[in-house]
């Protein structure tokens, strides 16, 4: 009975989790915008406008979602506890174990809502636009390159995601140069964020014959996708445009034909390019899409250092800034720089176990 005792005092700590949840996640207010949502549909002019209808209906379903989420753990929370009160009552030692695995699943569960009520940025809750670039390190870090694009895309599946290849150039003789893909689903954005600066590996190369242990790098950059109707202003002369011949897969049409298109937008340097699509207007509209989204980025970015200059520790993203080592030898570990977390599964990260870090770097920037 013991057990069951220390499993209500644990469940009375999770009730105090469940309030400060309530109250981030604001549930009157939710239910308010979810009701004033509804009115809109039912106006008689609602689907006269397809894309904004169905902007409404998604919202509406995240709103409703979220409040789900909740009753489902405040639910699960009250059955533990009246299972364990009976137990008690009863003297039936048989439910502690049931109650022991309850908790532990109803704290994961907690953490996991709680993690997602910091995602409150304004384009949080959209796709990611990811890319990789190899840099220092030669064929190593061009195969250390391939590897983030795998690790990017277990994890992406892990999370129920979909992803598409916007571009990619590999090398003839091991791994890519540089690879831009489509993470969709929820909240893509918010978590991958985390992920945007310098990584690092170090290893025994298996392009050196010595056996020596090599350091190389990659970048990796990320923004998010933007609704058509997100707009800026932007001089066509300012744009150089160029066109040239995808490299990589896509069938005899795709490499025949200069369907692929590189942007750059000459005042900030910023050069964006896609060959997914077999049409040339496709890709420059995927392109265009990139390149607003980036120099959205930017402005927010020079705004951050206007008020960080103040507080004197804003460290801006750029090569050699290193966010994260991933080391193979002499030990295995992976370490963020930036919130000391660290992973002695080396092969576990690699294979999309990112959650760890991303949680931790959400947690350190909603302090």
């Amino acid at each position: 009975m013991i057990l069951l005792e220390q499993s209500i005092i644990e469940l009375k700590s999770l009730e105090e989790s469940l309030n400060e949840l309530s109250v981030s996640l604001d549930i009157d207010t939710l239910k308010i915008q979810i009701g004033e949502l509804e009115e809109k549909m039912m106006e008689p002019e609602f689907w006269d406008n397809q894309d904004e209808a169905q902007k409404i209906l998604q919202t509406s379903k995240r709103l409703k979602d979220k409040i789900l989420s909740f009753e489902k753990l405040y639910s699960d929370w009250e059955e533990l506890g009246l299972l364990a009160e009976m137990g008690i009552e009863e003297k039936d030692s048989s439910v502690e174990k049931e109650v022991s695995k309850g908790i532990n699943e109803l704290i994961e569960a907690i953490d996991k809502l709680k993690i997602e009520t910091l995602l409150s940025g304004e384009f949080d809750k959209n796709n990611a636009i990811l890319s990789i670039h190899s840099g220092a390190g030669g064929l190593d870090a061009q195969d250390w390159a391939e590897m983030l694009l795998r690790m990017y895309t277990r994890w992406s599946e892990k999370k129920g995601y979909s992803l598409k290849t916007l571009d990619i150039l590999p090398d003839t003789e091991a791994g890519i140069k540089s690879v831009t893909i489509l993470i969709q689903g929820e909240n893509a954005y918010g978590y991958l964020k985390s992920e945007k600066g310098v990584h690092r590996i170090v290893r025994i190369s298996p392009f050196d014959p010595s056996g020596k242990r090599h350091t190389s790098f990659a970048s990796v950059d990320v923004m998010p996708e933007l609704d058509d109707n997100i707009d800026i202003d932007i001089n066509p002369a300012d744009l150089k445009i160029d066109t040239y011949r995808a490299s990589g897969a896509g069938g005899q049409h795709v490499n025949k034909t200069e369907s692929a298109v590189r942007i750059t937008h000459i005042p900030t340097g910023v050069v964006v390019q896609c060959q997914n699509e077999r049409s040339q207007h496709s890709n420059k509209n995927t392109a265009m899409k990139m390149l607003i989204a980036k120099l959205i980025e930017l402005k927010e970015i020079e705004q951050m250092e206007r008020i960080d200059d103040l507080k004197g520790d804003y460290s801006q993203i750029a090569w050699g800034s290193q966010i994260r080592s991933y080391v193979f030898h002499p030990y295995n570990l992976v370490k963020d720089h930036r919130t000391n977390a660290e992973i002695g599964n080396v092969s576990a990260v690699m294979d999309g176990e990112l959650d760890s870090f991303i949680d931790e770097y959400l947690k350190q920037r909603n302090m």
